[in-house]
């Protein structure tokens, strides 16, 4: 079990990061602002266009230090990393089943229905706790609705069935989402998923968030030698990391959506929080950024007991764990890939 350590976010647009001895140096204008041991440090989230230091990125590929870079909005853009250390056997095996319908199929929709449980036992949840404060009979409807579709999902077996399945299910969970928004419904409602870019707070907040666990997901695979370009349910295309967004889909509703929804009704953030640019486009402000990644990183932290295997782990190492189940199934270990079921 890989130990899970301190993920650096550097927020500031301006700040280049560079290397020296053993400690990672933050500069701003010229000036140190801050000075970090690496060797204390798991991955390196950096929000600046500035970039890094050579020397920066080959001392974090030699010690497996993952080091990304995203705008300041959050949109991922690229990862560091130095000489693959794959296992070539459970790459070919990965190739072999992404070129096999049949064989992605059933990995899909592993995911997928974990996508759905997760879904409708979030729905549940706020449906438990919140009886009087929400439609009652819409989000009863739309559980049903996930109920009804998880024995189908398991029985599909095309991939363009499944998107159809996983889009019924989506609109049902959408539908009701924004009754999950329990406070300070004048800043933060949703009518409905949009990105590229987001038009409102609830959704620049999901796509922040969803950019943040695609790369940890995309770390996890990349760490127990998967390749995290390609993928079962997400096919091909350059530049993307499929099997990442393959493995997301299961954790998007309680890692990433739940998280967005209490960092709303805990009012962690609030309007003031947001800037719309003339386009329309809406973002965080920096120092909105910087709680919403301090909350995750402390959600990361949190102990949970993973279904499977039956132990406490932190939230942060989910996509580790999801990843080496995944690689296990590759290699015929387990009959089948155990996805991630929250409780």
């Amino acid at each position: 079990m890989r130990h899970l350590l301190n993920t650096l976010f550097v927020t500031s647009q301006d700040a280049y990061l560079s290397l020296e001895g053993e400690n990672v140096v933050i500069n701003r204008e010229k000036t140190v602002v801050g000075r970090f041991p690496l060797h204390n440090l798991s991955m390196i989230v950096s929000f600046s266009y500035a970039g890094a230091s050579p020397a920066l990125m080959g001392a974090c590929a030699e010690r497996d230090v993952g080091l990304a870079f995203c705008t300041p909005r959050g949109k991922f853009l690229a990862r560091s990393s130095g000489i693959s250390r794959g296992n070539v056997l459970l790459r070919r095996t990965q190739y072999r089943c992404a070129d096999d319908p049949g064989e992605s199929c059933r990995i899909a929709r592993s995911m997928i229905f974990g996508k759905l449980h997760n879904a409708r036992w979030s729905m549940e949840r706020t449906r438990r706790d919140h009886k009087l404060r929400i439609d009652e009979t819409a989000f009863q409807t739309a559980c049903t609705v996930h109920k009804e579709l998880l024995p189908q999902i398991l029985e599909v077996t095309d991939l363009e069935s499944l998107r159809g399945l996983e889009g019924a299910a989506a609109n049902a969970y959408f539908g009701v989402f924004d009754d999950m928004i329990l406070r300070q419904k004048e800043d933060f409602f949703f009518r409905g998923r949009n990105r590229r870019p987001p038009l409102d707070n609830v959704n620049a907040l999901l796509s922040f968030a969803y950019s943040l666990l695609a790369n940890d997901c995309a770390s996890a695979l990349e760490s127990v030698g998967l390749d995290a370009y390609v993928g079962f349910l997400h096919r091909d295309r350059p530049g993307r990391t499929s099997l990442a967004l393959d493995l997301m889909e299961e954790l998007r509703p309680c890692m990433a959506d739940r998280f967005v929804l209490t960092v709303i009704n805990n009012r962690v953030l609030s309007g003031t929080d947001f800037e719309k640019a003339e386009s329309s486009a809406v973002r965080m402000t920096d120092d909105g950024r910087r709680k919403f990644l301090k909350q995750w990183q402390e959600r990361k932290q949190e102990a949970i007991t993973h279904p499977y295997l039956e132990e406490k782990i932190p939230w942060g190492l989910v996509p580790y764990v999801q990843a080496l189940l995944l690689a296990r199934y590759l290699r015929g270990d387990l009959d089948g890939y155990p996805p991630f079921l929250w409780k």
